[in-house]
């Protein structure tokens, strides 16, 4: 997939997010607001509590212009910036209503893919220098799949393949329904030639067949740093070379230990699903 084509992806996708964002919040009717004189124009600002890796600025955008196009959204910080605790990170300019009724919207979309953002680029900077790129899987929110990803890649980490359509990866499951690696493997290049070829490995023997077999990408699942060894210095003198990916159990405290050369990616699923909120306000200012 080209980066146009996921470019695509996330915009549309963002649209969807929030409209359905908006309408299980506001529902028949924002109440509260209505407390609110109805011509009332108000300012606000939106700080960060603590400090983070900013990403989710156009999705603050998108709230807004779907809910009230006439507020105006100015930006202090950029995705991918860092932003330190206390700081100012937009301001809203527009009818009082509209901002009370955006804010939690708008906030929670900032704050979650903000954590994403955040907590990927604590993994990023274990593994600097070491040319290893760290990989997101599709242990995502349901909806929310590119805009985490989007996330991902705003904390200095990568994306797996988006979903089941753009990439394979053969699993135990999949070998197993197919009669075997080798099987798998020749029937995935048959169905989408030029679709890269992921087989997951759970031993130095299944490894071989892997890469006998012509896999673009082999994943080490829970090898031990021994094993992976192996494998890598096995790669070296294979007729065809394939990509290692190293994955299971991958947490801050061993990232570095795994990071050895000749592994080309690991895949860490907390990246997406272990994330924490950012702890975000909004502070309503009268004319």
């Amino acid at each position: 997939m080209t980066p146009e084509q996921l470019a695509e992806i996330i915009a549309a996708d963002r649209v969807i997010a929030v409209r359905q964002a908006l309408a299980e919040d506001i529902g028949s009717g924002d109440i509260t607001a209505q407390l609110i004189p109805a011509e009332q124009h108000s300012t606000a600002r939106v700080i960060t509590r603590e400090n983070c890796i900013i990403a989710g600025t156009e999705w603050v955008d998108e709230v807004f212009q779907q809910l009230d196009p006439k507020v105006k959204v100015t930006w202090h910080t950029k995705d991918g910036a860092k932003a330190l605790a206390n700081d100012v990170l937009f301001e809203l300019e527009g009818n009082a209503r509209s901002l009370m009724t955006g804010e939690r919207t708008a906030l929670n979309f900032l704050q979650l893919l903000s954590g994403v953002a955040t907590k990927c680029r604590e993994y990023a900077d274990l593994v600097e220098g070491t040319g290893v790129k760290l990989l997101d899987t599709r242990k995502t929110i349901p909806g929310l799949r590119s805009a985490q990803k989007y996330a991902v890649t705003c904390g200095g980490c990568y994306n797996h393949r988006i979903g089941l359509y753009d990439a394979f990866l053969i699993k135990e499951n999949h070998i197993m329904a197919c009669g075997g690696i080798e099987a798998a493997i020749k029937a995935a290049h048959e169905i989408a030639p030029g679709k890269p070829v992921e087989v997951e490995v759970e031993n130095l023997a299944e490894f071989e067949l892997a890469l006998k077999a012509g896999a673009d990408i082999i994943m080490l699942d829970e090898f031990s740093d021994a094993d992976t060894r192996a494998a890598i210095q096995h790669s070296k003198t294979a007729a065809i070379a394939a990509k290692i990916e190293v994955s299971g159990n991958i947490k801050q405290d061993n990232l570095k230990s795994k990071s050895q050369p000749g592994v080309d990616y690991i895949s860490i699923g907390a990246l997406t699903k272990h994330c924490q909120a950012i702890d975000l306000s909004m502070r309503l200012r009268q004319y």
